[in-house]
């Protein structure tokens, strides 16, 4: 049994497609499928179950691939110690946030982390909270940036900050001459969501309940439009389809004040939590603390939203 030889049945699990995994390998199929085969042999089980389109893994084969997995982390890991005395600070970072954060984020904290750690070249990837959660879990990222609640395990989570939400609407909408917004008021309104799949879109519904029945019952007369995106929804808004929420850090625009216009919130005001993310295994804990560090120095926390304890 070779490390090599580990690494072929992780990938292949994941591709579930021997010339995918090949290709990832860096190696022709039949060394690949060859080396399956004689792994198999030393352990007497089969770990997959092949077809002619497909290769599953079977109920041992997924309980010794993730063991297997483990075996690579712990080994990297042994790589990583073994350059500790090296700078942490030169090798890539590769860092994902949520949709819904990234484009707000990552313009501010960038230039702080090139100040900070000038060497460490940065690689930044925006994904759904699912498709994130496996990259990091795959090693293909190192840390991410997410919306709470989030747990895994063996990964470590660190929150942030705290941003509330805030409303938006046109100049001239009727909401627009009160100072502060209550979920009832949305009665009546045609309210703007994120499709399915985005976590701020539950998380809107979570504050705001009375919005639940205009996903449902589409004779309501307010009903929800499902963005593909917050800056598709602020366009819309402005087109005068309806109004939508949005959070703080997401309310500024290219707009005047004569387009669009935000109103807070009154108490209690619904807001969500900012969190870091890595596996607990990852060595490099300098380079977690500078971009920890930049993220908390960059001007998109506004003076409204809490650092997180």
């Amino acid at each position: 049994m070779t490390l090599t030889e580990l690494r072929y049945i992780v990938t292949l699990a994941q591709e579930q497609h021997f010339g995918r995994a090949a290709e990832r390998c860096f190696v022709s199929q039949p060394t690949l499928s060859i080396a399956v085969k004689k792994l198999e042999d030393e352990l007497g089980v089969a770990l997959f179950e092949r077809s002619k389109s497909r290769v599953q893994s079977t109920p041992l084969g997924d309980k010794i691939i993730a063991q297997a997995q483990r075996v690579l982390e712990e080994t990297a890991l042994i790589k990583e110690m073994a350059s500790a005395g090296k700078d942490q600070l030169s090798s890539p970072l590769n860092v994902g946030a949520i949709f819904t954060i990234g484009p707000f984020l990552f313009p501010h904290f960038i230039p702080q982390l090139q100040k900070i750690a000038p060497d460490m070249p940065l690689y930044v990837e925006e994904g759904y909270t699912a498709t994130l959660r496996h990259r990091l879990r795959k090693g293909d990222l190192d840390a991410i940036i997410v919306a709470l609640p989030f747990t895994e395990p063996d990964v470590v989570t660190q929150t942030l900050y705290d941003e509330p939400f805030v409303v938006l609407m046109s100049h001239d909408h009727p909401l627009a001459a009160k100072q502060e917004i209550v979920p009832s008021d949305f009665d009546g309104h045609p309210v703007l969501l994120l499709g399915e799949g985005h976590c701020f879109r539950d998380q809107v519904l979570e504050a705001c309940p009375n919005l639940q029945p205009s996903l449902e019952n589409h004779a309501a007369t307010r009903f929800a439009s499902e963005g593909s995106s917050l800056d598709t929804l602020r366009h819309m808004v402005a087109s005068g389809l309806g109004i939508t929420i949005l959070p703080l850090s997401a309310a500024g625009s290219n707009y005047s004040t004569d387009v669009l216009v935000t109103r807070p919130f009154a108490d209690p005001v619904p807001q969500r939590t900012v969190a870091l993310a890595w596996r607990a295994s990852f060595p490099r804990h300098k380079a977690i603390d500078r971009l920890r560090q930049a993220i908390n120095q960059c001007a998109v926390q506004p003076a409204s939203a809490k650092p997180a304890v």
